[in-house]
């Protein structure tokens, strides 16, 4: 294979890579919130959780908003485990980890 060719194979990989989702909404994470400080200011805080995945594939790094995303989804299904229904970012997104601090916000 020429060189040029290989170039084009790894940026094809890559950009096909960078538009995965790898994580999905359990069906009751589907309704948990990822809202911000502000909002949640009459919500009752249940706990926290620390949520991670790669966000780096084969020394590519993955697209930052996907990271995200997939991030905010690991949160709220893990949230539902804690008793929680809204998520909050409580700190930056640091080497695909990242945590957030869980809530009650809707009254049982």
């Amino acid at each position: 294979m020429h060189q040029a060719s290989k170039v084009w194979v790894g940026i094809v990989a890559a950009a096909l890579l960078s538009a995965c989702t790898w994580v999905e909404p359990t069906a009751q994470g589907e309704k948990v919130r990822v809202l911000t400080a502000e909002e949640v200011t009459k919500c009752k805080k249940v706990g926290q959780t620390t949520v991670s995945l790669l966000a780096k594939l084969a020394g590519i790094e993955r697209n930052p908003q996907k990271v995200q995303d997939e991030l905010n989804v690991l949160a709220r299904n893990s949230a539902v485990e804690l008793g929680g229904d809204t998520v909050v970012p409580i700190s930056a997104v640091e080497d695909g980890k990242q945590t957030f601090a869980v809530y009650r916000c809707v009254p049982r």
